[in-house]
């Protein structure tokens, strides 16, 4: 039965390292993505003509823009996995969403409660993170002290 326990960590280590390899490839890719993204948008120079006689262009490079930042942010949420970068993801999104997209008053008070409920469980999280760290510190102090009494 031990050799069938340690087959099965052994297994888990292999597929969490081969996850991780192929989160870095994805990272990778996408920030190869964003790079080519930048490139192009910077290259149209002649956007920004276009900006200001047609405001319909505007829309369409407002959504390219979002595009990017939510693509920096997703490569982001890759490179350090925590929940504070997904909801900030999120946040992203239902802006985009609201600011870009054709909505209406319903959907954009709908967009405007969930960016406010984002941004209290980011608030809490970041709290309970806080406080997880005070304890863990109070909790290492603690040790240390009796460390030194022995």
């Amino acid at each position: 039965m031990k050799d069938f326990t340690e087959k099965i960590k052994k297994l888990k280590k292999f597929i969490l390292a081969g996850s991780e390899v192929l989160e870095f490839i994805v990272a990778v890719l996408t920030l190869i993505g964003i790079l080519l993204s930048v490139f192009s948008l910077v290259r149209d120079a002649g956007i920004f003509k276009r900006l200001l006689t047609n405001t319909s262009v505007f829309k369409d490079y407002l959504e390219q823009i979002f595009l990017l930042v939510i693509g920096i942010e997703f490569l982001v949420m890759l490179c350090r996995p925590n929940s504070e970068n997904v909801i900030e993801i999120l946040i992203f999104l239902v802006a985009r969403h609201m600011i870009v997209g054709d909505t209406t008053p319903y959907e954009d008070f709908v967009s405007v409660v969930s960016v406010v409920i984002l941004c209290i469980v980011r608030r809490y999280l970041r709290i309970s993170g806080e406080e997880w760290d005070k304890k863990k510190a109070a909790e290492s102090g603690a040790d240390d002290i009796q460390k030194e009494q022995l």
